[in-house]
């Protein structure tokens, strides 16, 4: 696909052109333009001038009136104790996880499930 050429655009004719430079502004209607800028209220002021004054006093705040701390980590270690009892759970727990199902000794299981006979059956049905 070609680019078009000029020839291809569309041109102004000459009675617009001349229209154009024959124009007379004295024809034209005066407009007065209003600008209509919001003026902040006397609160938004003073929220402003609040906020300046809060920001102006913590960048000049004077860093020599403040005392020294000491900063004391507690972390407190547990004891013996409680180390010997965290001991003996992981044992049992690892006791369990390593327990050798060789040692178990082999069980027969038996069900006993014991139907009614008739006779109680029937007996049942009569008392109800």
């Amino acid at each position: 696909m070609e680019a078009p050429s000029t020839k291809d655009y569309p041109t102004m004719g000459k009675e617009f052109i001349n229209e154009l430079a024959s124009f007379d502004t004295t024809k034209m209607k005066d407009v007065s333009t209003q600008e209509k800028i919001i003026m902040p209220t006397a609160e938004d002021v003073q929220f402003e001038k609040r906020e300046a004054n809060l920001f102006k006093g913590i960048q000049s705040f004077d860093t020599a009136k403040l005392k020294h701390a000491e900063t004391k980590e507690k972390n407190p270690l547990p004891d013996q104790e409680v180390i010997q009892q965290e001991k003996g759970v992981q044992q049992l727990i690892s006791g369990i996880e390593n327990f050798d199902q060789g040692k178990l000794k082999h069980t027969e299981t038996c069900e006993k499930n014991l139907l009614p006979t008739k006779d109680v059956i029937d007996e049942e049905k009569k008392s109800a």
